[in-house]
């Protein structure tokens, strides 16, 4: 009975130890392929316009102030323009909208933030009470999205001081949101063109 207890435990060891090198082989391997993969950047499936074009210039009102406020061309206040591009009915871009505001007022000395919708106006009204959007620039226009080809949401197009498309594309994370500024600081039209040059 002792003999059986002694070689059950040295089994019970020996499992362990191979299941201890294993793990430690899973969390290498873990390591490895997450420095092989590339972060994907804002997906760009813009027909209508693309990166290095003149952005359109289109006239709208903010909701927040009742002011005109001008979409593109070349910006007044000398900044970069982030428009993001979102619907009260997209899951997907309420989840977003917080962190766009919170990246805007990280960049906020040279971005300023726009976003963009078109619905009716009782169902905008909810929309800003519950996104905390009183105090963000905020257009209800579908003439906006139609100038710049948006097709799909949430979208957000960055267009630069002198009123250039620099970015824009499909964003679903803070990582889509942020490819669009690296794509600005980099000079690439998109963050994938970025890793097929400097990485191929």
């Amino acid at each position: 009975m002792t003999n059986l207890l002694i070689v059950s435990n040295i089994i019970l060891w020996i499992v362990l130890i191979v299941l201890t090198i294993m793990l430690f082989a899973l969390v290498r391997q873990i390591g490895v392929l997450y420095e092989r993969v590339a972060p994907a950047g804002a997906l760009s499936i813009n027909k209508q316009l693309k990166v290095g074009d003149e952005a359109p210039a289109v006239d709208a009102i903010n909701l927040m102030n009742n002011k005109k406020i001008s979409i593109g061309g070349t910006p007044d206040a000398g900044k970069c323009q982030l428009m993001f591009f979102v619907s009260p009915t997209c899951p997907m871009c309420k989840s977003l909208i917080p962190i766009a505001k919170s990246i805007a007022r990280e960049e906020q000395s040279w971005v300023d933030l726009v976003f963009a919708t078109d619905g009716s106006e009782e169902e905008i009204d909810l929309f800003i009470k519950r996104q905390k959007l009183e105090k963000s620039h905020l257009v209800n226009s579908e003439l906006v999205g139609k100038a710049f080809g948006v097709a799909k949401l949430p979208y957000a197009v960055l267009i630069d001081e002198q009123g250039t498309l620099q970015a824009m594309g499909i964003v679903n994370s803070r990582e889509h949101i942020e490819s669009l500024f690296n794509v600005k600081e980099t000079g690439y039209a998109s963050l994938q063109e970025y890793m097929q040059k400097n990485f191929a």
